[in-house]
């Protein structure tokens, strides 16, 4: 061990930290003992740290809750929980948040520096293992997620980041940005990616109908149930979740799904006997949620919960670079399903899709190719194949729109040039009913 490793250890109890350095005298650590976690925290943030040591019942910031606020800003770091009170719950919750152990008072102190010489090893070897690692862009092509800009990079580094850590996401982005493609590639990447993986989307769901999707249900619950039904959430146990549109849930299912994210717990509908559960959860919302939390609209207690490391998905019009190697795959894919000899658009063609704002993002484009090979007569692709969506046409934002507005009006046209067939006007701008059918109502309020 070098002598500059850093570790910082937190007790409100000055008796403890006293013994703590005691200890430590002649040991080849820089130790750092702090009473107030936030000034701990402050520290951390500002001249790092190898090693965090807390303990997890203190007055203003818990243990629990400075382990939290280390996990937004650094994920590997290696966090050692101490505590006086023997809960298994809390044990648990530090566990699943990335702490790299638990340890109960009075603990044998020279015990807990074997403890610190093996997890800060360990460490070391896990970010020597991970070097020889093929970084998540190698594998990019795999989860179809396509690009090489600075935006799409740092979505990849972060997915590398967490791959050995069950901690929750969220996945902020607008509606056609690829949320689901990075679930599932946190998933993949991830040490339990052979566990199970399951999609739920909140938004298209009723409160009922979600709660027995994610609960499940005993048998004579209510009309119709005839047999015992297991929720997703246990389905899912020892893998991931991924609820898209969050958002959308109300606030009693925010407060149900919250007992479940904390405990790890779940009760099934018409049941008395909680089922444990061991899942990581992976949300995403084209909402911006603290605007919602500051409106009333969702919990900040299910927000902190979820919100351990959060993944802002760039719209494409932010990711230009990105837009040629995205028509390339999907090129090949529509050319190779639909048995077309396509190689690519023409020049003028393609200088438009670069320039246009693509107010559905991937998924427009992607629904832009589709239709363009299954309707191409040439191997040279032309806009004209496609005058419904045909980028070039900037009426709609001749006078420099916010982007909201920018967006209803070019929904708006295209539902109009589909003669209100939502169906219709829904696949061309690449989005489902149900969120075509919200922005629809939004407007009418």
């Amino acid at each position: 061990m070098t002598s500059n490793l850093k570790i910082h250890f937190i007790d409100d109890d000055v008796t403890a930290g006293d013994l703590f350095r005691r200890f430590s005298r002649g040991k080849p650590y820089d130790i750092q003992i702090f009473r107030d976690p936030e000034k701990a925290l402050d520290d951390i943030r500002t001249n790092g740290s190898h090693l965090v040591i807390t303990d997890l019942s203190m007055p203003g910031m818990s243990g629990l809750d400075l382990l939290e606020h280390i996990r937004h800003t650094d994920i590997e770091l290696p966090v050692i929980m101490i505590t006086g009170f023997s809960t298994e719950d809390n044990a648990i919750k530090a566990l699943r948040l990335g702490a790299s152990d638990f340890i109960k008072k009075p603990f044998d102190m020279d015990a807990l520096f074997e403890q610190i010489d093996e997890t800060l090893k360990s460490a070391a070897h896990r970010k020597e293992e991970k070097s020889r690692q093929p970084k998540i862009a190698d594998f990019q092509h795999q989860f179809g997620m396509i690009g090489n800009s600075v935006a799409i990079n740092k979505i990849f580094s972060i997915i590398d980041k967490i791959s050995d850590i069950r901690c929750n996401v969220i996945i902020e982005g607008e509606s056609g940005t690829g949320k689901e493609l990075v679930a599932h590639a946190i998933h993949n990447h991830s040490q339990f990616s052979d566990q199970p993986f399951i999609v739920i989307d909140c938004g298209s769901l009723t409160d009922t109908l979600l709660e027995t999707e994610l609960f499940g249900h005993e048998k004579g619950a209510f009309t119709g149930a005839s047999h015992h039904k297991p929720g997703l959430l246990e389905v899912a146990s020892g893998g991931t979740v991924f609820l898209d549109e969050i958002c959308n849930i109300s606030d009693a299912m925010q407060m149900k799904l919250m007992r479940a994210v904390q405990a790890q717990q779940i009760t099934r509908v018409g049941g008395i006997q909680p089922v444990d559960i061991d899942v990581r959860f992976v949300t995403a919302t084209n909402r911006n949620i603290e605007d919602m939390i500051a409106a009333g609209h969702f919990r900040h207690d299910l927000y902190h919960r979820l919100n351990v490391v959060t993944i802002n998905m760039p719209p494409l019009r932010q990711r230009k670079e990105d837009i040629e190697p995205l028509l390339d795959f999907f090129i090949h894919e529509f050319s190779t399903r639909y048995h077309r000899q396509v190689t690519g658009f023409d020049k003028q063609s393609l200088d438009h899709l670069k320039h246009y704002s693509w107010p559905g993002n991937i998924r427009e484009l992607r629904n832009l190719v589709e239709r363009a090979i299954a309707l191409a007569d040439s191997d040279i692709l032309h806009l004209e194949h496609d005058p419904v969506q045909t980028p070039c046409d900037d009426s709609i934002d001749s006078d420099t729109p916010s982007l909201e507005e920018l967006e209803k009006r070019y929904i708006m046209k295209i539902l109009q040039r589909c003669h209100d067939n939502r169906e219709q006007t829904a696949a061309i701008l690449g989005i489902n009913k149900s969120t075509l059918w919200r922005k629809l109502q939004s407007w009418q309020d």
